[in-house]
C-alpha cells in the first residue's frame, strides 16, 4: 500500500461553533484507529464537559489554563464543570504551559524571543488550535496522564471551544522533537 486517503474537515472560521462537530469527528477517528487516549484543552470546562459525555470510558485528560493565566491566583476552570468531568471519569491537568511562562516573561522584560516561543509561533502558522493541541499533549505526557508510546487524539481550539483535532504520537517536553503529528482530523481554514 502506497498511501491512505483520509478526509480532513476544514471549518470556514475558527471558534466554539465548531466544538460539537470537532468532538464528533475526533470520536469517529478514535474509533477507526482504536485510540483510547484523548487530550482536550478546556479553559472554563465547557468543552471538557462535552468531551466527558462523548468520550466516557476513554482515558480522557482535560488540560486547563494554569492558575494565574488571566489574573494572579485565578483558576478559570469552573468548579461545577470540574465535578462533572471528574464524575464521568475524566482527569484534569492544570500546570505550566509547555510553550509559555518563563520565556514569555523574558520576552516581556527584554523584548526578545527564545526557542520555545519561536516553536509556538511556528505552530500557529497552522492556527492557534494546532499550537494548543501539540502543547497539551506535551503537558499531559509530562504529567504521566497519557502514554508516550502510542498515538493519542488531541483536541483544542481558537479562543473558546474546539475547532482543531489531530492524531499525534506524544512525547515528553524534553523530547519535543520525538512528537509527531500523524493526522489532521479537522481545523479552521481561516
Amino acid at each position: 500500500m502506497v498511501g491512505v486517503e483520509k478526509a480532513i474537515t476544514y471549518f470556514a472560521s475558527p471558534g466554539e461553533e465548531n466544538t460539537d462537530e470537532t468532538l464528533r469527528l475526533a470520536k469517529t477517528r478514535a474509533e477507526d484507529l482504536g485510540i483510547r487516549d484523548i487530550v482536550v484543552a478546556s479553559t472554563r470546562g465547557v468543552t471538557g464537559v462535552k468531551a466527558s459525555e462523548i468520550f466516557k470510558g476513554y482515558n480522557l485528560v482535560i488540560v486547563t489554563h494554569h492558575t494565574g493565566f488571566r489574573k494572579p491566583g485565578l483558576q478559570e476552570l469552573e468548579e461545577e464543570n470540574r465535578k462533572l468531568i471528574e464524575d464521568r471519569g475524566g482527569k484534569i491537568f492544570t500546570g505550566t504551559h509547555a510553550f509559555m511562562n518563563v520565556e514569555r516573561a523574558i520576552r516581556r522584560m527584554f523584548g526578545t524571543a527564545y526557542p520555545t516561543e519561536i516553536i509556538a509561533q511556528t505552530l500557529r502558522l497552522f492556527g492557534e488550535g494546532m499550537k494548543v493541541a501539540v502543547e497539551i499533549v506535551l503537558m499531559a505526557a509530562d504529567a504521566g496522564l497519557i502514554p508516550a508510546d502510542r498515538d493519542v487524539i488531541s483536541i483544542a481550539g481558537t479562543g473558546r471551544g474546539a475547532d482543531t483535532a489531530i492524531v499525534v504520537k506524544p512525547a515528553n517536553s524534553m523530547r519535543l522533537f520525538d512528537l509527531a503529528v500523524k493526522e489532521i482530523i479537522c481545523m479552521p481554514r481561516r
